[in-house]
């Protein structure tokens, strides 16, 4: 199905809208960091994406909604390098300035926290990603103060609340200091109150200017928290828009049944 013209590659546009900490609407900077030409993911026989395009830029909150089976997670995943495509291009694009190649980070649905201080877990993954040992103090602090769980530092990660374990894998790979960072589904198994945590952690992420690539079935956070929806079925991107038009103009008639709670069993 072909998305109506109005829509087509508005994420690759050259600007894009987000809001900064105030709520106030601004500019993010054009920059890409990372893109998709064609790309297609098989697993044995099934085709689990096909023939995606996309580009990520610099201060995007892009959320990806779809049915169960779509082909989030395994976009996320693409995304990432976590896996391979068969066919088409995943190309990661330096950095302007420092030429580096974007560095990322991944919240899993059901993240792995050890039985040790909610510190030394963010200590470990710095000393495996080899960061330097005087960093990572100061690294660990920030993280766990922009996540909201200072007072925990020294708690065992896994007695802390499901929220707070929640946040805590996020404090993990925020410490990485990544350019893009990708979340899969991150409030899916929280409580309302747990949810709202996460959803302001996030929240300030995308406020700092970090760009944010996340999951959800959740239609009111798509709309609270990103500045473009993409949506997928049957591991196809079939419409990518800011979320206001998203939300507001007239999609295609699959998109229009999802939103609705009509779409089929995969």
């Amino acid at each position: 199905m072909n998305a109506p013209a109005p829509f087509l590659g508005l994420l690759g546009a050259e600007r894009s809208a987000s809001t900064d900490a105030t709520g106030c609407s601004r500019v993010a900077a054009a920059e890409p960091l990372l893109s998709l030409h064609g790309a297609q993911v098989r697993f044995g026989s099934t085709l689990a994406l096909a023939g995606v395009d996309l580009t990520l830029r610099r201060g995007q909150r892009l959320v990806l909604i779809g049915s169960n089976g779509c082909g989030k997670t395994t976009l996320l995943r693409l995304l990432h390098g976590l896996l391979h495509a068969d066919a088409g291009e995943r190309r990661v694009h330096p950095l302007s300035g420092s030429g580096r190649a974007p560095r990322m980070a991944m919240l899993f649905q059901r993240p792995f926290l050890l039985q040790l201080s909610a510190r030394r877990n963010l200590w470990l993954a710095l000393w495996l990603a080899r960061v330097p040992a005087a960093e990572r103090a100061a690294r660990v602090d920030d993280a766990l103060e922009r996540v909201g769980l200072r007072a925990q530092a020294r708690q065992n990660a896994c007695a802390l609340s499901g929220g707070q374990q929640q946040r805590l894998a996020l404090a993990r790979a925020l410490a990485l200091r990544p350019d893009i960072l990708f979340l899969d589904e991150p409030t899916a198994s929280l409580d309302p109150g747990a949810g709202k945590e996460v959803e302001a952690a996030i929240d300030a992420l995308g406020a700092s200017g970090m760009t944010v690539v996340m999951s959800t079935h959740n239609l009111g956070l798509a709309r609270r928290l990103a500045t473009h929806v993409g949506y997928l079925e049957a591991g196809r991107l079939l419409l990518l828009a800011p979320t206001e038009r998203f939300f507001n103009d007239a999609p295609p008639p699959a998109v229009q049944a999802f939103l609705r709670g009509e779409s089929p069993w995969p």
